[in-house]
């Protein structure tokens, strides 16, 4: 197996994750916003909990 071999079968490996991408549309992006989101409010529930009891 030559290095040549390798960098072309990653190459075939990114353009297949790739191409799922494009079947699934936006779907990653709003699961990755909702995920972002979910964890924002979380964030913002514990800084009120820590400005409620006092802390800095």
């Amino acid at each position: 197996m030559q290095f040549k071999d390798v960098v072309l079968g990653l190459g075939d490996f990114f353009a297949w994750t790739f191409g799922i991408l494009t079947q699934l549309e936006n779907l990653p992006n709003i699961l990755f916003s909702g995920i972002i989101f979910f964890l924002f409010l979380y964030w913002m529930r514990q800084m009120a909990g820590h400005a409620k009891a006092g802390e800095k």
